[in-house]
């Protein structure tokens, strides 16, 4: 089996759970923060967002320097149905620069930088696991407790939540 073939089986299964909860996003809580040094509801909405964005750089570039913008810049989202029509045009984009693939490009270096600074560098593949997916896993724990913050009820992630009841 092929590299992406494993990465994109995981890559659509985690895009698609993190559409179920920006789905609940409630539109009258974009700028509610659960602490003063937490992102808003709707900042940390509109990261899980762009995530997916991400991979364009990895798949296009051989390395990424933190000193310049990953374009998060855009205006923020409106409502709730705005930040949808935006994570899902950037998973279809994502995707598409994934499918077809072949492992040795999947092999090839990358590098985080800051500045002068190399952080590291993975191959390609991890780069994708760790900085894109396992970031996009990372934040959407948190909007899960931002939402349960709210009393929305959490859909199942990897089973049942106890708003659905026992297994």
């Amino acid at each position: 089996m092929a590299l992406i073939d494993i990465l994109l089986a995981g890559f659509d299964r985690e895009t698609a759970t993190t559409r179920r909860l920006l789905e609940l996003v409630p539109d009258a809580a974009f700028d509610w923060k659960p602490h003063d040094r937490s992102m808003t509801l709707g900042g940390l909405a509109a990261h899980l967002v762009n995530l997916p964005a991400w991979i364009g750089n990895v798949m296009n570039h051989a390395w990424f320097d933190l000193a310049e913008s990953l374009d998060e810049a855009k205006s923020p989202a409106a409502n709730t149905a705005e930040l949808l029509s935006r994570f899902d045009e950037n998973v279809r984009a994502a995707r598409a620069l994934l499918v077809n693939r072949i492992d040795d490009e999947l092999n090839e270096p990358w590098t985080l930088k800051r500045g002068k600074q190399d952080l590291f560098t993975l191959p390609r593949i991890g780069i994708l696991r760790y900085f894109v997916l396992n970031h996009l896993i990372h934040h959407r724990g948190q909007l899960s407790i931002y939402l349960r913050l709210h009393d929305v009820p959490i859909p199942a992630i990897y089973e049942p939540s106890t708003d659905e009841g026992p297994l």
